[in-house]
């Protein structure tokens, strides 16, 4: 995922920024990164967010030292990155206006499902309260986003909890929706559009193969995937 925004360590802010602007628009996005990761059920870690941001690992460790130090995150001796209560109102804020931008995007300008995730990465931090508002009176606040997902990712637990399991999972031979995919990758989101899989998609998964791919068939035709891209997928079995 690309970021255009400089990050807490990175270059010389472009002169039409203050630096005050670029360091509140690089500490959102780490403490949505740090939001999202836990609440999918991962551990955070430093290279975590190096993975999850494309940064580089000293980028992160002076990030966190910054957060640490403005109240935003603690990090134990274990290494595990953890929200303040502050950190955890400021990231779930960014992550809602993320959420109301993409909606905003599909319900009422008819962007394609795959494109918005990015635009909302661009925009999310131009939000105002008013405009923040706005927006939730137009949209409501319970609505998913074009990925099927809510403001906050779900862990694979609930997900499970919920009747859906990863495309990869699958019966074979058996008719699946796919209710909601990971919506970080934007190359991975166009691929999949582009293959017949996206929110709301007849899929089936055909075979299993040796090499952990698996052959799924779509409105489009078939298509193999590799587990990692299989896994971002899932999918709810369909009702006869």
């Amino acid at each position: 995922m690309e970021y255009h925004d400089h990050r807490l360590a990175g270059a010389a802010p472009e002169p039409k920024n203050t630096m005050k602007e670029i360091i509140t628009i690089s500490k959102e996005d780490y403490l949505k990164a740090i939001l999202e990761a836990e609440s999918e059920g991962q551990t955070v870690i430093s290279s975590t967010l190096a993975h999850w941001l494309s940064v580089s690992p000293p980028a992160v460790t002076m990030a966190l030292k910054r957060l640490k130090r403005d109240g935003y995150v603690e990090v134990k001796g274990d290494g595990i990155v953890r929200l303040t209560p502050k950190g955890k109102e400021t990231a779930y804020h960014t992550a809602r206006r993320h959420h109301l931008i993409e909606r905003m995007l599909s319900e009422m300008f008819s962007m394609d499902w795959y494109r918005v995730h990015d635009e909302a990465e661009r925009l999310e931090h131009a939000v105002s309260p008013a405009f923040e508002a706005k927006l939730i009176e137009r949209l409501g606040e319970k609505g998913l986003c074009p990925h099927g997902n809510s403001i906050l990712p779900e862990s694979p637990e609930q997900l499970k909890k919920r009747g859906l399991v990863p495309l990869f999972e699958a019966t074979l031979d058996v008719n699946y929706t796919v209710s909601c995919l990971h919506e970080r990758d934007p190359k991975l989101l166009a691929f999949l559009h582009h293959s017949g899989i996206g929110p709301n998609a007849r899929v089936k998964v055909i075979e299993r193969n040796y090499d952990e791919t698996v052959t799924i068939q779509t409105p489009s035709g078939t298509i193999t995937l590799g587990r990692p891209a299989a896994e971002k997928v899932w999918v709810k079995r369909r009702k006869r």
